[in-house]
């Protein structure tokens, strides 16, 4: 059966035991969600529809055809995010994956956050650049030419907050012309080639799996704690919802938001 914690001392018997299994494993992925990057203030892609934004359909900015149609309007949404993000810092959950990262170089991180705080906590504890993040549904930080793909480098500083009624178009590509677009993965298109080959390599050949603040109903990023556990290897979720934990003898639920459970992790597999 999946084991969950639910109270505290649960939780501190569970973590003690999630940090013998992750201890011993020499390959780790850490998979994460919109919930570790809560604590930091980011709204999930639907909460973000607020203000200016709130009377448009989220389907309409995420999509190439509401691009097509109206791209000041969907640019100065992401930018909007992107600023919000800037203004953000890592929480003590990010803080707490790059010490493992860095004391472990077998962990890997695979997120489906657009978000810059896996970098930013993993720079400030120094972890190798070769363990970078593998952004499965691309970065707020990555904008690309929509027509030829060709990237384009966003000016540093923060996006000015677009006033109402005036949204500014996007920059224009130097080699075709072309209207920039945000570099995340929109409904109805496919991800990153080389970013999936990476994270279902990292899924197939590590020892356990780490899953925090995902829902794991967006596919095909939902099928990679299934393919681990399908080849034997354990599954630990930190997730504040006890319901989502799911049944099978792999798969072990810490109940807690990412923030309070994974720096409680990180000291107990340190401690060992």
């Amino acid at each position: 059966m999946t084991t969950t914690a639910t109270a505290s001392g649960d939780l501190g018997a569970a973590i003690a035991r999630a940090a013998a299994g992750l201890r011993t494993a020499r390959r780790v992925m850490v998979f994460t969600g919109a919930g570790m990057s809560a604590d930091s203030g980011i709204a999930t892609f639907r909460d973000a529809m607020t203000g200016l934004w709130s009377q448009f359909d989220p389907q309409a900015l995420a999509t190439p055809a509401g691009f097509d149609a109206d791209p000041p309007l969907v640019w100065g949404w992401y930018e909007s995010r992107r600023q919000q993000v800037m203004l953000a810092t890592p929480n003590a959950g990010h803080a707490a994956v790059a010490q493992l990262q860095r004391q472990r170089p077998g962990w890997q991180v695979v997120t489906q956050n657009v978000d810059d705080l896996h970098e930013r906590a993993a720079a400030a504890a120094g972890v190798p650049p070769g363990q970078a993040p593998v952004h499965l549904h691309g970065s707020l930080f990555a904008a690309r030419c929509h027509h030829c793909a060709r990237p384009f480098s966003l000016p540093p500083g923060l996006p000015g907050e677009p006033a109402d009624g005036r949204l500014l178009p996007p920059p224009r590509c130097a080699a075709c012309g072309g209207p920039v677009r945000p570099g995340v993965v929109w409904f109805g298109e496919a991800l990153p080639r080389a970013a999936w080959k990476q994270a279902d390599a990292a899924a197939r050949a590590c020892d356990a799996m780490l899953v925090v603040g995902t829902s794991g109903v967006v596919y095909p990023a939902a099928g990679l704690p299934a393919l681990t556990l399908s080849l034997g290897r354990p599954v630990w979720v930190v997730d504040p919802d006890a319901a989502g934990a799911g049944s099978h003898p792999q798969l072990h639920h810490l109940q807690g938001r990412a923030a309070e459970v994974l720096p409680l992790l990180a000291a107990a597999i340190a401690s060992g």
